[in-house]
């Protein structure tokens, strides 16, 4: 499988079963993916001015407890 149209058809192809294994395993891959970015944009500083947005509103009292 080398290209997405492969790809695609390969997944439309599964069976009811196998198609419930694949999004739960896509969805722990993604999971993950995304949390490898999230680390990669936190260690070159990319968050820095969210988080200090965030700590200004706590600073402020405009923020809620969930």
């Amino acid at each position: 499988m080398s290209t997405l149209k492969e790809v695609e058809l390969a997944i439309s192809q599964l069976s009811p079963e196998d198609l419930a294994a694949f999004r739960a395993w896509f969805a722990e891959f993604d999971a993950a993916a995304w949390d490898k970015q999230i680390e990669k944009d936190a260690a070159h500083g990319r968050l820095d001015a969210l988080a200090e947005k965030a700590l200004k509103h706590l600073r402020e009292g405009r923020c809620t407890d969930l």
